[in-house]
């Protein structure tokens, strides 16, 4: 698992530097240790959630999955990360939303999927909006990106904790 971890900490430099770890002064003084803050917000989209959502895709994709419809359900940051994914990938996604997403949410995936993608905005709760997305990939022989219990995505978020332990600033004091 830790080279798989490794390979997709290094196929991320394609989107973006691995993003800082900074100390914290505030919350430091405030509870008397060294706190230290990974700066997902730096990403492009700014959450990890992006690691995970390419990392899945980027395999489907050296499977030859690049002519399948992409569809992930989210009401947030996996969607926004699923949509960047398929704008650098160049595929077609869809995105299921719960009908109460906020439409700033909305509009931001929008912009992230850069024309490569379409928005159903699909019941009140996430339960519903998944279901509603899984028939949609059996009907249309599609592929369901999962919002975290997927073991690519999980590798592509256990990213972050290699690029911490390679940032960590006192040698040999986090090791995972």
């Amino acid at each position: 698992m830790r080279d798989d971890v490794t390979e997709a900490t290094k196929a991320l430099r394609t989107l973006f530097e691995p993003t800082p770890l900074q100390r914290n002064a505030h919350l430091s003084a405030r509870f008397n240790a060294d706190i230290y803050l990974k700066r997902e917000d730096l990403t492009p989209v700014r959450s990890y959630k992006l690691r995970g959502a390419f990392t899945f895709m980027r395999k489907r994709m050296a499977e030859g999955g690049g002519d399948r419809v992409f569809v992930c359900a989210s009401a947030g940051n996996h969607a926004q990360g699923f949509a960047y994914c398929c704008s650098h990938f160049g595929v077609e996604g869809v995105i299921f939303m719960p009908v109460t997403t906020p439409q700033q949410k909305i509009d931001k995936t929008r912009i992230f999927g850069a024309g490569q993608i379409r928005i159903e905005l699909v019941g009140d709760i996430f339960d519903v909006c998944y279901a509603a997305a899984r028939a949609f990939v059996e009907q249309n022989d599609g592929v369901m990106v999962p919002p975290f219990d997927h073991p690519d995505i999980i590798e592509g978020q256990a990213s972050v904790a290699a690029e911490i332990e390679a940032a960590w600033p006192e040698e040999g004091a986090c090791r995972i």
